[in-house]
């Protein structure tokens, strides 16, 4: 089998697939736009070949670096990068080289624009935001009639919480029609619930052969534009019901062969026309891992090697060489982020002293990642959600 794996060096996480799949006997072929001096050693013995491109922006550079590989590897079997960033250019290498086991252009725009999700999740029965594509204020003002503020505005083809603005009032809502973007951006009725996700690997049939999911406090659209601390967290145990707005969501979106990470709103409170108290709302969903360390989390939390679960989904169709472990017991596994200007009470060295046999990683984070997710951060895993509790407090409380 020939894989080629599009930026195989970003995230770091990229390297665990790397290395599984070359495990699996894989011939695995990377192409990024690093000299290959600065890969990882861990990586380079993951790949059979590595081509450099000046950019990897400069789609005729890539496709002929494909093309190179088919020459001398023969056709390419699946092709990939796990990375948002990379999808709509990952969908057009698998259109002209005629790779089916992914998403090809005429189905991208569907995972990728926001408005386009929409449909996908009706068809699996999930509720979404009353929405409206933002145009003209006396157009936004009759959408704001009908859903009351706040809401919020968001581009609607775009990575994360980047350019996501919640508008409380017609005050904020004049200053953003002052400098409306340029690019398409959707309005949607704001939703008052705790964040969660759906996380699993699916087969080539479309059903999941592993499960997990995350909570977010706050949500990353605060965490941005105020600069807040983040933490989120792996859970030990996901509920029946997001397990269930997690399935109807993967068949209503028809996704196959994929590492998926999809988001919900769980309601706070009964809302006209989304649901009541406690239901699961869409919010948007990813056609790949979480981002950052997330997926080595998910294997903190539950005892298992998701990037091997993965390889053996892509190589065999079904978990062959990973382990589930589900006679092991589950941990809560936290990510908590600080950040360079704030003054914290506890220093580094006490949140180590204290905590040091729960923590699995502390090291600072690449500066792309930092609005979102913190200049320096933890990650430890937890038997009990109240030794948890009282980490998250002891690092993010300030003098």
């Amino acid at each position: 089998m020939n894989f080629v794996y599009i930026s195989p060096q970003f995230p770091k996480t990229n390297w665990e697939f790397c290395d599984r799949l070359k495990q699996n006997g894989v011939t695995v072929l990377g192409i990024a736009d690093v000299e290959y001096d600065e890969l990882d050693e861990k990586l380079k013995n993951a790949l059979t070949e590595y081509y450099r491109v000046s950019s990897l922006e400069n789609y005729d550079e890539v496709l002929k670096a494909v093309g190179y590989f088919t020459f001398k590897y023969g056709k390419i079997d699946w092709l990939e990068s796990n990375n948002e960033y990379w999808l709509e250019q990952d969908a057009k290498l698998r259109t002209d080289f005629n790779i089916t086991t992914g998403i090809k252009t005429d189905k991208i725009q569907n995972i990728k624009e926001k408005s386009a999700m929409k449909s996908s999740y009706k068809k699996g029965g999930i509720s979404t935001a009353a929405y409206h594509m933002v145009s003209t204020l006396p157009e936004a003002r009759k959408f704001i009639k009908e859903v009351g503020y706040p809401v919020v505005v968001k581009p609607d083809n775009g990575v994360g919480a980047s350019n996501t603005y919640r508008i409380r009032n017609d005050e904020e809502l004049e200053n953003f029609y002052r400098n409306v973007p340029a690019v398409p951006y959707i309005m949607e009725e704001y939703v008052f619930g705790d964040l969660v996700s759906y996380d699993a690997i699916v087969d080539a049939e479309g059903n999941p052969i592993f499960e997990t999911g995350i909570t977010w406090e706050p949500t990353i659209m605060d965490i941005v534009n105020e600069g807040l601390d983040l933490y989120y967290y792996v859970r030990k145990q996901l509920p029946p019901e997001l397990i269930d707005a997690g399935r109807r969501t993967i068949k209503g979106f028809g996704v196959k062969s994929r590492f998926v990470h999809m988001e919900f709103f769980k309601l706070l409170e009964d809302r006209k026309g989304l649901g009541k108290k406690g239901d699961y709302i869409g919010l948007e969903v990813n056609m790949r891992p979480a981002g950052g360390y997330t997926p080595s989390m998910y294997n903190y939390a539950n005892n298992t090697d998701v990037y091997q679960i993965w390889a053996d989904m892509v190589t065999y169709g079904k978990i062959v060489n990973a382990s589930l472990n589900e006679d092991m017991e589950r941990n809560f596994c936290i990510y908590v982020s600080r950040r360079d200007e704030k003054n914290y009470r506890h220093s580094d060295e006490e949140v180590l002293g204290r905590y040091g046999d729960a923590i699995l990683m502390y090291e600072r984070m690449p500066d792309l990642y930092s609005a979102a997710m913190g200049n320096r951060m933890y990650t430890a895993k937890f038997k009990d959600k109240e030794v948890m509790d009282e980490f998250i407090k002891f690092v993010h409380e300030t003098v």
